[in-house]
């Protein structure tokens, strides 16, 4: 691909053309070279006589003969490149937006030492394939103790290695002695297998006869880049990743002359981004868009579309990067889903669709009315629409992180109602479908520019619904309410597993007897009707309307985390192979202690409220005593308040500790956040310590550059 795009540059007849194709060239030279696939691994596994199509599948990592030799090709492609040490990369459970890089690894040098303390470099299959680590000390909601703490690593055949530094590092699961997950991807990995087994039977039964099929997505990732200095003074930014006080600047996103606007070579942002996007071009992960996003210092990637598995890898990968990039530039990234009061806050939208290993995407109804004929397509979107009706309160519970506390109905992102928008056009089709007729024709319109001479363009006839959480895109759906922060294996394992089991429910009636056109009819008129809708999520007429609907609306995050060990969900987890019920309690709580997702919460309210107290102790309450200002009392008595109300929290446990420190977070603290802001709004700026907002959002105004950062 390089050759042929280095062939057709080398073309380029005009000089401003043929500069720019320099750049190009240069931007692609190496691109993939650090990841072990394709061309990259074809030489070095051509010596041991096998070819780059052998780590496509699984069967590599069954055979002991082949995988030493995808081992010896493994360790020859890593020493020439200078690597050292390899590990096996794998997902602990509870790590969003704490853990950096959201993983977790031990690094191991390659070689090893004889008796006479000489290195010797091995590496054999079976050390690629798996390993033993401690399991105890990760959450793992009681599945584990230190009393009985193996856990053990196998490599995921279907993500692939990739080389950072000199550390090859082995995408892979982790499981206890007895299998059951300790991590996120594995059960992931097993809701691809159910979307697969359920997909490609339901697929038969329409008449096509697909090899397999797996889910594809592309991650959407925000960011705030702000001025190093500052955030090093901020205690709330470097623990607890936002700001748990801050009065609003004079000037936010009122404008919206962010959004989208030219990129600053006054500032290191622009040179940052391009350092992170070509580290993530070595590791073959297209970051191909970047640009500012609506808050001031807010930012976007975003990839190409990839299966979900490697995807999601590949995120994390990039979460790491930009993290430690920004370091590099005199900045401090900031995932967390709302960093900052009254300005919009992060997602990382989850564009999922449907595709078969030939190619096939099966909510594009073109493909997919070629392949399998008329019926697949409304078949297939009535089996998703009854799948989002049904378990919507799992799809709220995917994406319950602490930080879409404060994000999910704001102006960036969608209520924690459940609905799905699919246009008037689909509507229409899928009511006309049920009822016996009716054909897909998205209806188009002529958009005028108004200036003579520029063309008329064809358009879609409807426009985008941003207020949906779950919007149909045309040949995709995207969750649009998933944070930025989150590592989105939970919330892929809900999507394939809802998918997977509508898939069969459909099969089932289908050799059942009933026909595909008559089991579709039923579900459209049953489901449609109540969990589409169309309109503006963000009224709060129209969130009445679905609340008396009957669609899933959880507004608590805590309440929608407990709805992991549901007994309806526990049973869909089980039926589908993807999680057993003492894998979904571990994830939700264990007994009345809490764990992963309700320990993750609590942890995380701790940090913020103990965050509160040292910054109000060190540095509002002296400035406000300083500045002999109105709020010193109220001051002092929130440090009452805030000690009662961590005490209290330490003393509960299970999810009446989580409701209470919900109440501490959503209640307590904004009300003692209004009074730190109101301090900050009157103290003379000689004698208020913290950075201030203005500070910390307005890199094009207030960053000192180095020059050297840029040519």
């Amino acid at each position: 691909m390089r050759a042929a795009l280095a062939k057709t540059l080398k073309a380029t007849a005009q000089p401003a053309l043929r500069a720019n194709a320099r750049a190009v060239s240069g931007l692609l030279e190496g691109y993939g070279d650090h990841v072990f696939k394709g061309a990259t691994a074809e030489p070095y596994l051509a010596k041991q006589g096998l070819s780059a199509a052998t780590l496509s599948n699984a069967e590599w990592t069954k055979d002991a003969a082949m995988a030493d030799k995808v081992a010896a090709a493994v360790l020859e492609w890593a020493t020439e490149n200078d690597a050292t040490t390899f590990t096996h990369a794998f997902q602990p459970q509870g790590a969003s937006g704490v853990r950096h890089g959201l993983v977790g690894m031990v690094q191991n040098a390659f070689f090893k030492f004889d008796n006479d303390g000489v290195p010797v470099w091995d590496l054999k299959g079976k050390d690629l394939i798996q390993g033993e680590t401690d399991g105890s000390s990760y959450p793992s909601g009681g599945l584990r103790g230190t009393h009985c703490a193996s856990g053990y690593v196998q490599v995921d055949s279907s993500s692939p290695i990739y080389l950072r530094g000199d550390t090859i590092f082995i995408p892979s699961c982790l499981v206890s002695f007895f299998g059951d997950a300790l991590d996120e991807k594995t059960p992931l990995l097993r809701s691809v297998d159910a979307l697969n087994r359920e997909g490609v039977r339901l697929l038969k039964l329409l008449g096509y006869e697909a090899t397999g099929l797996g889910s594809n997505i592309g991650l959407e990732q925000e960011i705030f880049l702000i001025p190093r200095d500052k955030y090093t003074e901020r205690q709330d930014l470097m623990l607890a990743g936002r700001t748990i006080m801050g009065a609003d600047a004079p000037r936010g996103q009122e404008m919206c002359d962010h959004y989208m606007a030219a990129p600053s070579h006054a500032t290191a942002a622009l040179a940052c981004m391009q350092e992170i996007q070509a580290q993530c071009f070595r590791l073959g992960i297209p970051l191909r868009t970047r640009h500012r996003e609506v808050a001031p210092n807010q930012y976007e990637f975003a990839p190409l579309f990839g299966t979900a598995t490697t995807q999601i890898d590949q995120n994390l990968v990039v979460m790491q990067i930009i993290e430690e990039t920004a370091a590099q530039y005199g900045l401090a990234a900031l995932l967390q889903e709302k960093p900052f009061n009254n300005i919009n806050g992060s997602g990382k939208h989850n564009n999922w669709s449907i595709g078969t290993h030939d190619g096939v995407n099966l909510l594009n109804i073109g493909q997919i009315t070629k392949a399998a004929g008329d019926d697949a397509f409304p078949t297939i979107m009535a089996a998703i629409v009854s799948a989002i009706d049904k378990h919507g309160d799992l799809m709220r519970m995917a994406i319950s992180s602490p930080g879409n506390d404060f994000r999910l109905g704001a102006c960036e992102a969608p209520p924690a109602i459940v609905s799905t928008y699919l246009g008037d056009d689909m509507t229409e089709y899928l009511t006309a479908y049920a009822k016996g007729g009716g054909k897909y024709e998205p209806k188009t319109k002529d958009l005028s520019m108004g200036v003579e001479g520029m063309r008329h363009m064809e358009i879609p006839a409807q426009d985008r619904n941003r207020t949906s959480p779950f919007p149909y895109g045309g040949h995709r759906f995207e969750f649009r309410a998933v944070g930025s922060a989150q590592n989105v294996s939970l919330v892929n394992t809900v999507l394939n597993t809802i998918t997977a089991n509508a898939f069969k429910e459909v099969a089932d009636r289908i050799e059942g007897g009933e026909t595909a056109q008559a089991v579709a009819a039923d579900l459209i008129n049953t489901h449609v009707p109540k969990v589409v809708f169309n309109g503006d999520n963000y009224d709060e007429a129209n969130q009445e309307m679905l609340t008396k609907r009957g669609v899933w609306r959880i507004d608590s995050g805590v309440d929608a985390i407990c709805r992991y060990s549901d007994p309806k969900n526990t049973a869909l987890f089980e039926a589908m192979g993807v999680l057993k019920p003492n894998e979904c309690a571990a994830r939700q709580a264990c007994l009345l202690r809490p764990e992963i997702l309700l320990d993750h919460y609590v942890g995380t309210v701790d940090i913020e409220a103990k965050c509160m107290v040292d910054m109000i102790n060190k540095h509002v309450l002296p400035s406000a005593k300083a500045a002999e200002l109105p709020q010193v009392a109220a001051l002092e008595a929130a440090l009452d308040t805030l000690g009662k109300a961590i005490e209290e929290i330490h003393a509960s446990s299970g999810k009446p500790q989580a409701d209470l420190a919900r109440t501490l977070r959503l209640e307590t603290m904004i009300d003692i956040r209004e009074v730190c802001d109101a301090a900050e709004g009157l103290c003379p700026a000689d004698l208020w310590t913290l950075p201030t907002y203005t500070d910390l959002l307005f890199l094009d105004q207030t960053t000192n550059v180095d020059k050297n950062y840029f040519p």
